[in-house]
């Protein structure tokens, strides 16, 4: 790391301790940008990185709720409103008993730079609580949803603000804070996103993380004249990103043998079909049951610990953050992988990225290769606006173009002789779209 960029990043280590995350995610990016700031003093002259690396506003509130027992109990809620140079802060809702400050700043971060990277006009932020539905009623939830947005409606909307979901919070989560948004407001606008089809929502809203990951590691791989075609996935993780990244390998002719939990993995050797997807669907969105039944059912292999052990051609990390370690790392490339996209954000630590760049395998951060998400959560902003809705075809078209022009401004700024370097590509396309729209706007 350069002079420059180790003075930057020890400025903001200075204002923001004990958030390792938050840190792991800022000196990624400083050590991309630092080569041009030596070389455009405008940025510097402009204080930009300090600027980007302070959230334009914190809010942290107390939610109480009710249980079944008819106590009271009492939660903590954040959103992070990053910044807003491109558009309206837009970014997910964690509702998970890890989530804390340093988290949420780390992904209201990453955001950012994502939400850059679609082209659309949205800014980066992040909220949730250290609420976990897991095991609660249904009354409960829709409990501690509306006691949460009580709050949170004060500092949202179309133009301000737009929440979706993210782990812990999914389609029925997302209806009761928008009952509760509609009630307190007494507007139907798109506040929220990942709403159902039926009252506003997006076709393929759900599919779209998934979607996406792949079709961005088709761009990978078609740099290397290569596809899914009889190619061996691993993938972690069996919540929404990782069934739509699964089935999507699958109908590109990739033979998917691992999906998992926080209870260890299954290795299905014959391969994940169509038909045996559709029982994890059931499994993990309706029955909320352990990927331990999916091996019990289909008589394969469950381990406990993480896939990254299993031979592969592509794996693709879809659980979440620093899942996947030096060690994995070693592993996946001993056993021959070629392809690493992440369908989480920043599941592979840094030492991990360091050995597949060391390697010159393919490999692409998750601000890039998972930003069909938040690419089809600005989709559905703009058909609310409209007051219109667009086929699955049309938003399945919009998101290929999305993931192929992100792909395209890697290359444009990660080729270096045959290697790209997907992270800075990623990183440098970003910040001189946000750095650039920042000093447009004075300082503010």
């Amino acid at each position: 790391m350069s002079k420059l960029a180790n003075e930057l990043l020890n400025q903001v280590r200075k204002k923001n301790p004990n958030e390792p995350e938050f840190l792991q995610a800022v000196e990624e990016v400083i050590e991309n940008i630092a080569p041009l700031l030596e070389n455009d003093t405008t940025y510097l002259e402009s204080n930009i990185v300090e600027r980007l690396t302070e959230p334009e506003r914190t809010i942290i509130f107390k939610v109480p709720w009710i249980d079944d027992n008819n106590r009271i109990q009492v939660n903590r809620g954040f959103r992070v409103q990053f910044n807003s140079a491109i558009g309206p802060y837009k970014g997910g809702l964690r509702f998970h008993p890890s989530v804390n400050l340093s988290i949420l700043k780390f992904l209201a971060f990453e955001q950012i730079f994502k939400n850059a990277l679609t082209g659309l006009p949205i800014g980066g932020g992040k909220g949730g609580s250290d609420f976990d539905p897991k095991a609660k009623s249904d009354r409960e939830i829709m409990s501690f949803c509306q006691s949460f947005m009580n709050e949170l409606s004060k500092y949202i909307g179309p133009n301000t603000d737009v929440p979706a979901g993210d782990i812990g919070v999914g389609s029925k989560e997302i209806g009761y804070l928008f009952g509760q948004y509609k009630r307190l407001k007494n507007e139907f606008t798109g506040a929220i996103t990942g709403k159902a089809f039926n009252w506003g929502g997006s076709n393929l809203r759900p599919e779209a993380t998934g979607y996406g990951n792949v079709y961005f590691a088709q761009h990978m791989l078609k740099t290397k004249k290569e596809t899914f075609k009889d190619k061996t996935v691993v993938i972690s993780g069996s919540g929404n990103v990782a069934q739509y990244s699964c089935k999507k390998a699958i109908e590109l002719g990739a033979k998917v043998v691992t999906l998992s939990d926080s209870s260890g993995f299954i290795y299905d050797k014959d391969g994940i079909t169509k038909e045996k997807l559709q029982f994890v669907f059931y499994l993990k969105n309706e029955k909320k049951g352990r990927i331990k039944d999916y091996a019990d059912k289909f008589n394969c292999q469950f381990f406990e610990g993480k896939p990254w052990g299993t031979s592969c051609d592509i794996a693709l990390p879809c659980a979440t953050q620093n899942e996947l370690d030096k060690n994995d790392a070693k592993e996946l490339l001993k056993n021959g992988c070629m392809c690493v996209s992440e369908g989480a954000n920043m599941p592979c630590s840094p030492d991990a990225i360091t050995a597949f760049q060391n390697a010159k395998i393919l490999y692409a951060p998750g601000k890039a290769s998972n930003a069909g998400g938040v690419a089809t959560s600005a989709l559905e902003m703009s058909q609310n606006s409209l007051r219109m809705s667009w086929s699955s075809k049309e938003v399945d078209e919009k998101l290929k173009l999305i993931m192929s022009q992100i792909h395209d401004a890697c290359v444009k700024y990660g080729k270096n002789g045959d290697f790209i370097d997907y992270v800075k590509g990623a990183n440098i396309a970003a910040f001189y779209k946000i750095a650039d729209s920042m000093i447009d706007q004075g300082v503010v």
